[in-house]
């Protein structure tokens, strides 16, 4: 579900995420032209199945290439339920901001952990790598919670790459290997992929996102409330 803060205080997509203007005008569209039927919470368990399916086509791309268009295809699917559900209460003006705060946030967690396990099952990222993919989107996620109790604000994004933008690198990458465009090589006498290497500068990246804004926020923080003065 589409992020919403506490005491209804909603967190808005990033203006600066490369793909922000793009889902800022197809969401609302899409949300729309859906059948009144469908709920914000029907979107929600899309999402959370289609993950579970990336997860699995990952994996089952061991017998075969040939599941990295599967797991495309489902992560354009979690994509929908991810984006749209929040949308969707909106513009129907049926928000829950609490309840969609809790669950948008475990959702989120537990979708990053399938797919990010689900890589590093895969015979194109070390189980390692996708782990520390996994922890390292935790952290962040902690951090911006902590951040919502501290300063009373929500701060989605950590840069231009959100989570819709990875999914588009995830199919470009998918894509790459699918068509067997040669992207493995050797590096330290390990047999690596573009996965792998990606996966590592993502970590290096979120590492340095994390650390600017801790120090920035325990900067703010020692201003509002000073230490006292060493006796």
């Amino acid at each position: 579900m589409e992020a919403e803060g506490k005491k209804g205080v909603e967190a808005e997509r990033e203006p600066n995420f490369l793909l922000a203007r793009f889902e800022r005008r197809f969401l609302p569209w899409g949300a729309g032209k859906l059948p009144r039927w469908i709920l914000p919470d029907d979107l929600t368990a899309l999402g959370v199945l289609a993950a579970f399916g990336v997860c699995a086509a990952y994996q089952l791309s061991n017998q075969g290439r040939g599941w990295l268009w599967v797991a495309s295809g489902l992560l354009v699917v979690q994509w929908i339920g991810d984006s749209l559900d929040g949308t969707l209460a909106r513009v129907r003006q049926i928000q829950r901001p609490k309840y969609g705060y809790y669950l948008d946030h475990i959702v989120d967690a537990i979708a990053t952990a399938a797919i990010g396990l689900g890589l590093g099952l895969s015979p194109f990222m070390l189980l390692s790598i996708g782990a520390l993919i996994v922890v390292g989107y935790l952290i962040l996620s902690i951090n911006v919670y902590l951040e919502s109790m501290a300063f009373g604000r929500f701060r989605l994004g950590y840069g231009l790459l959100g989570p819709t933008e990875i999914r588009v690198v995830l199919i470009l990458i998918n894509t790459a290997m699918a068509l067997g465009l040669g992207l493995d090589f050797n590096a330290l006498d390990l047999d690596l992929t573009v996965f792998d290497v990606i996966g590592l500068g993502i970590v290096a990246v979120m590492l340095a996102l994390l650390t600017v804004r801790v120090f920035g926020n325990l900067r703010e923080l020692a201003k509002e409330e000073p230490s006292a003065p060493r006796s």
